[in-house]
């Protein structure tokens, strides 16, 4: 009985953290991180390139990701062609920008830390800011 009371409480726990949108945003961008990886192992293993299989890992990873996050971490179930569009576009230029982002961090802290560190730290900044705009911009179920 005490195993059974254990788990509902487990059960409990998970479900109260799963309602924080915080905790389901980062659970999917590590879901997605850790698909990525999986994608580029079996790319590789079927032929691709490194190069190849990074680039098909990210496309894949870009497409869920976006409806994961818009879907289970926002909530956002519109789906409305004027809806979806300016979402795409709004997503599709914050990639860029953190793509940007990030070679720039890596290039200013290239003599002194190495890239993986670099990388690193600019994901950490990335994922709070991309966070805010996902929340506050791009997937807020009401309109402004």
């Amino acid at each position: 009985m005490a195993n059974s009371i254990q788990g509902s409480t487990r059960r409990e726990r998970v479900h109260v953290l799963l309602q924080r949108r915080g905790i389901r945003y980062l659970i999917v961008g590590g879901t997605v991180y850790i698909l990525e990886l999986i994608i580029i192992v079996v790319a590789q293993k079927l032929g691709a390139t490194p190069t190849q299989a990074v680039a098909i890992s990210f496309t894949i990873g870009l497409i869920i990701s976006f409806f994961l996050q818009k879907l289970f971490s926002f909530g956002d179930r519109r789906m409305h062609h004027k809806i979806l569009i300016p979402q795409v576009v709004a997503v599709g230029l914050l990639v860029i920008w953190n793509f940007s982002f990030t070679i720039v961090v890596t290039r200013l802290l290239q003599n002194v830390l190495p890239p993986t560190v670099t990388r690193t730290i600019a994901l950490g900044i990335t994922t709070i800011w991309n966070y805010y705009l996902y929340k506050t911009r791009i997937f807020t179920p009401t309109e402004r």
